[in-house]
This record gives C-alpha cells, sequence and structure tokens, in this order.
C-alpha cells in the first residue's frame, strides 16, 4: 500500500510515487501519470513499427496497480545482520529491501514479509550468494486472479528443511488461503532463480486459475502471463485477428501451459501446440483433458524443429500463432514458419524492437502486415505487449 507520505503530485497528475524506484529499477515510468506512459508507449510503437502499417490505440489498464499476480522475492542480510527481502537492484546483485511495491499483488507481498519475519524463530539462514552458504534464496508466490488460490515456492540450496511441516502449520495460520507450498532445490552458484528437483510439502504442488472461459493449471516453473485482467484482452484480441472459421489447422509455437491454443481451440478445426518446457508440455496436457478440449494435441519439441519435420513431411497449417521470449525469434524458426506456408501469422511480441526484425524477415517473405495492436500489460514500466496480423500476399 502506497501512504500519504510517498505519493507525490508530478506534472501527469496526481499518482503514487514508489519509495524504491530509483534503486529497483523496476517501474522506468515513475512520475509520469498512467495516461502519458500509455502516449509514451503509443509513441515509441508508431516509431518502431509505423513503417509496416497503422498502430491502433493502445488498449490501457482501468487500474494500473498491484496487477501482478506472480511475486518474486529474494532474500539476504544487510550490513547489521538484519534479513532483507526484495529485488535486485538494476544491473548489480546487491538486494533492494522492499516492503511494498505498487505493482505486486498486495496478499502475495503480505506472504513474503510473513515468511521474513519466521526466518529467525526457525533458525533459517538465508543465502549468501558469495559464500555459497545459507538456506534460503528466493521466494515466489503466484496467485490465481479468479480462483484466489496461492502457491508460494521456497527456493532452497538443498533439500533439508528444518521443521518444514511445523513451517508451513505457521505459514498457513497467518494465511490460511495459501493452496500449495513447494520446495523448489536450487543447489548451483548461478544468477537462475530455480533449479531442477521440487518437493511439495503441503497441497498440491501447483495451483489452478481461469481464462477466456477456460481452466489452467499452474506449476512453479510454468510461464502464465502476470496480468490476468490484459491477458484475456490480449488473447481475444489475438483470436479475433486469426480470423478462425472452425475449418482451420492452427498451430501455437511457444504455446507454455497451453494457454492461447485452449482459446483458439473453441474456434478451430485442430490446434497443435509446441513447447521445449517438459513441466509446460505436462500442464497442458492436462488443461486440455480436464477442460474437454479434444482437437488439441502437445509436443515436446523446439517449435522451429518441429514446423519443418512438418513441412519435409508435406503438411501445412492455416495459422500459426507465436509468442516468443524478449529476444524474439531467430532467422531458423521463422524460416520454418515460412516453410509451412501457414495463410496467417499471429505474431504476440513483449518487446517491439525484435518484433520490428522479425517483421520485416517475414515481409520479405511474402506476408504482409494487417493490424498492429498495442496492449498494454506492465504499468508504471516501459514494457509492451504487442499482437500483429500477417497474412500470404498473394501471388
Amino acid at each position: 500500500m502506497q501512504t500519504k507520505e510517498n505519493q507525490k503530485k508530478t506534472k501527469g497528475g496526481d499518482l503514487a510515487v514508489c519509495p524504491h524506484a530509483k534503486k529497483c529499477g523496476g517501474c522506468q515510468y515513475q512520475g509520469i501519470s498512467y495516461e502519458e506512459q500509455l502516449k509514451k508507449k503509443q509513441k515509441q510503437e508508431e516509431k518502431l513499427l509505423g513503417r509496416f502499417g497503422k498502430v491502433k490505440p493502445i488498449k490501457g489498464m482501468e487500474n494500473p496497480y498491484h496487477y501482478r499476480n506472480k511475486v518474486h522475492a529474494v532474500f539476504d542480510r544487510d550490513r547489521k545482520g538484519n534479513i532483507i527481502s526484495g529485488t535486485y537492484e538494476a544491473k548489480s546483485h546487491r538486494v533492494v529491501p522492499i516492503e511494498s511495491c505498487m505493482i505486486e499483488d498486495e496478499k502475495s507481498q503480505e506472504i513474503i514479509r510473513t515468511i521474513r519475519g519466521m526466518l529467525k524463530s526457525f533458525k533459517i539462514k538465508t543465502y549468501d550468494e558469495d559464500t555459497g552458504y545459507g538456506l534460503l534464496r528466493h521466494v515466489l508466490v503466484r496467485r490465481g486472479f479468479e480462483t484466489n488460490e496461492i502457491m508460494v515456492v521456497l527456493v532452497v540450496s538443498s533439500p533439508v528443511f528444518p521443521s518444514k511441516n511445523n513451517f508451513v502449520k505457521a505459514l498457513r495460520k497467518e494465511h490460511p488461503e495459501i493452496s500449495t507450498v513447494v520446495l523448489n532445490i536450487n543447489d548451483k552458484r548461478t544468477s537462475m532463480v530455480l533449479g531442477e528437483r521440487e518437493i511439495v510439502i503441503y497441497g498440491k504442488g501447483f495451483i489452478r486459475d481461469r481464462l477466456c472461459g477456460c481452466s489452467f493449471r499452474i506449476s512453479p516453473k510454468s510461464f502464465y502471463q502476470v496480468n490476468p485482467v490484459q491477458t484475456e484482452i490480449l488473447y481475444k484480441e489475438a483470436v479475433r485477428l486469426a480470423g478462425l472459421t472452425g475449418k482451420e489447422r492452427v498451430i501455437d509455437a511457444y504455446c507454455g501451459i497451453g494457454t492461447i491454443g485452449m482459446v483458439a481451440s473453441k474456434q478451430a478445426k485442430e490446434v497443435i501446440g509446441i513447447e521445449l518446457n517438459k513441466d509446460a508440455v505436462r500442464d497442458a496436457r492436462i488443461n486440455a483433458r480436464e477442460n474437454k478440449i479434444t482437437n488439441i494435441s502437445f509436443y515436446e519439441n523446439d517449435a522451429g524443429v518441429f514446423m519443418e519435420s512438418m513441412a519435409a513431411q508435406g503438411e501445412t497449417a492455416d495459422v500459426v500463432f507465436m509468442d516468443p521470449p524478449r529476444a524474439g525469434s531467430d532467422e531458423k524458426f521463422l524460416s520454418s514458419v515460412v516453410t509451412l506456408d501457414p495463410k496467417r501469422i499471429v505474431y504476440i511480441s513483449c518487446n517491439p524492437e525484435t518484433l520490428a526484425r522479425d517483421l520485416k524477415y517475414l515481409v520479405k517473405k511474402g506476408y504482409k502486415v494487417r493490424e498492429i495492436q498495442p496492449v498494454d500489460m506492465f504499468g508504471f514500466t516501459e514494457h509492451v505487449e504487442t499482437v500483429v496480423l500477417m497474412s500470404k500476399v498473394k501471388e
């Protein structure tokens, strides 16, 4: 929660200004009204993507506060030896202690503060990156927006967690709405947050949430968009742009836990989801089964390799959905999309710079940009999602 002490009048109007902004670096648009933020993002989109066609007005949020349903805190000690939790300072591995964040889910932040307060009485030491000693490295909290189910992931350097049952009992006494608690074992000297091994110490080891009329199972390592309200808008736009009539064969590349593919499956003949993360593929298959969706199948593979193999066997697709990471796609992947010869490509991007690069390649290969729709998923940050429709130019 923001208090009167850390609220300021700015040129853009009245808005909360975070006391951690300068050191944290997570919110680049602090001190700017939300209306002005949207204008800046629109301008950025037009500058980078305007050469491909008209950029439609950005779809902003009704409420740009506390929208992140996934909260990650790194644990450490300050110079006086006090336990602190927060985020890494921009471009460093120094921890900025954070009591409250204006864009993160409030209940998740409460849980992290409770865990921090419990460590001393349970004699749990925080992990020291320099020496490699200590147990607790990070805490990850995810909350289902519609279901309110909460998952707590304790990232630890060893599977030996003292009095773990009593720890969970004490934590759930304060927060009975916690649905599951998972130990994630990360025993490597690495900057990666999550390790490979997991031990469920309470509940089922996953939570569920609902999106666009479908129920989704979310595991600790599954990718799931952090802003559920805007994600629904984004996915509905993507499916609308695909122009599905019930006759199409659809590829969902980088499919994660199957969100876009499952939403599209209601209006398609067949959907094929491709994903490299085995945990996500497992969740995707379970999600399809639990939602009684029978016209979708998921494959654990590199999407580019899989599509090349399909093309080599003479197979085609009508529509390809692609939702790559911030680095965008590489030419090998884009080449495999083109080889499959889809009529339409729906590209969902979280980085307009790499999007512009990839669109340029696809235009050279005979596709034309038909629509560009930005959606603001990340208020107070410079990031913006964009969904683009491309279609094959008739020869």
